[in-house]
């Protein structure tokens, strides 16, 4: 991943030193079993601990060059291994096959990458929730199809968005339980030439769950599941982000992306002020949700395995953890600074005449005894000339001078149905199922 859409604590995970203790640490656990169950010397098991903590980080450069040569990428590995530690290393890898080591090494990196991500949701999560209650009961307008629906609060789209990534947090949570599982099993699943007790010894300390059943690898719906929920959560964020780039337009501008001291908006425009991050978001959503479909391809492997997946890894594993982490971490900052305008919200809710309130209308008709259709048919006619007059009519007046109208809702009655705060009643009964606070 390029370092500008990147975290160091997430890159870190994915780093080839990273990687090779994290295989260090599977075969020298294996080891530890094995010595238990006396397949090699306990003490020969202790020396390969003592050589690697004495010989301190790996040497990539002789590993690639290794690999030039052997063209196998754990062969390299181990043969380094052997020449920082001694003859003790021929017990290394016993009844083991290079799948074993990289399939849960990958667990290991998915699981760690998981608690990172999930630590980003929280923030967010916390964020959101902050700015909702602040904007609890501050009205502005509900859009369907772009257009003025009914009043809503800006609260209420901030608690929507919270919902929808607390699910996402929920999503995560039971996909890293899913990909965190170790599999020990030898070249076709069979334990045959090493005892499952060395996968549950390895998978203990590795912080993983055993495969219940796996061929030579663990099999890749697990994997699927786990980057289409990263893919679910990129289009959460892109949700939020063209919700705040809609409100930022300079017809709307009911909300925009802080703009700091010394920023420019424009090459050629001074008085520009784009929402620039939110549109990177956008972007960087498509980018993860491109890796979903290569973890489904991935699933329908020959056999017992076929390394066609591998490649595919090797990028979606470190691009899709990483980009999704700098995607959190960017909108957190998007909301926690977002400058919202309540004197803005308030002047569009009422641009277009009271045409939001023509619903209350309608059901006060029904209720008195106007059939629904011409009930529609009387509030309709009357905001069809508020429309056309680009909201200088008034409805209500409208309303108020129509004697099929006043014939079945005294003045009183249609005034009454012009009542912001009526929206607002329940917005409490929201918040307590959302917060899961009274």
């Amino acid at each position: 991943m390029i370092p500008r859409y990147s975290r160091a604590p997430m890159t870190r995970i994915w780093d080839p030193q990273t990687r090779f203790r994290i295989w260090f640490e599977i075969e020298a656990h294996a080891t530890d079993a094995l010595a238990e169950l006396g397949v090699v010397p306990k003490e020969a098991a202790a020396r390969i601990w003592e050589a690697d903590k004495a010989a301190g980080d790996f040497d990539i450069d002789r590993i690639d060059s290794i690999e030039a040569e052997t063209k196998h990428d754990v062969i390299a590995f181990l043969t380094h291994v052997a020449e920082r530690t001694g003859p003790e290393a021929r017990f290394l890898h016993q009844g083991m096959t290079s799948s074993d080591v990289l399939d849960t090494c990958l667990a290991v990196q998915l699981a760690r990458a998981s608690d990172i991500l999930i630590e980003d949701l929280d923030a967010l999560l916390a964020v959101i929730k902050r700015r909702a209650y602040e904007h609890k009961l501050t009205p502005t307008i509900g859009r369907s199809h772009g257009i003025h629906a009914e009043p809503v609060t800006f609260g209420l789209k901030l608690a929507q968005a919270y919902a929808e990534f607390d699910r996402n947090r929920a999503r995560l949570v039971a996909a890293r339980a899913d990909i965190a599982t170790c599999a020990i099993s030898g070249a076709v699943g069979t334990f045959a030439n090493i005892d499952p007790s060395v996968e549950a010894h390895v998978a203990e300390k590795m912080g993983l769950t055993v495969e219940p059943v796996s061929t030579q690898v663990i099999p890749r719906d697990r994997h699927a599941m786990f980057f289409a929920t990263l893919g679910v959560i990129a289009s959460s964020i892109e949700r939020l982000a063209t919700e705040v780039r809609h409100l930022q337009r300079t017809e709307v501008l009911e909300a925009e992306e802080y703009f700091s001291p010394g920023q420019k908006g424009s090459s050629a425009m001074p008085h520009k002020r784009n929402p620039v991050l939110t549109e990177n978001l956008t972007g960087l959503a498509r980018m993860v949700r491109g890796y979903v479909t290569p973890a489904l391809e991935n699933v329908a492997l020959w056999h017992e395995r076929d390394i066609s997946h591998s490649s595919v890894e090797r990028y979606i594993g470190p691009d899709a953890t990483i980009t999704l982490d700098f995607a959190l971490a960017r909108l957190t900052g998007v909301i926690d600074k977002l400058v919202v305008y309540p004197a803005r919200m308030e002047k569009n809710l009422n641009k277009m005449g009271g045409l939001v309130h023509s619903q209350r209308v309608l059901l006060a008709l029904t209720q008195a005894g106007v059939s629904r259709e011409d009930s529609y048919r009387l509030v309709q006619r009357n905001a069809m000339k508020v429309w056309e007059s680009d909201g200088e009519l008034s409805l209500m007046e409208l309303l108020k001078a129509d004697a099929d109208v006043t014939a079945a809702l005294s003045v009183e009655e249609i005034e009454a149905r012009f009542d912001l705060d009526y929206h607002y009643k329940n917005v409490d009964t929201i918040f307590a199922r959302v917060f899961g606070e009274a």
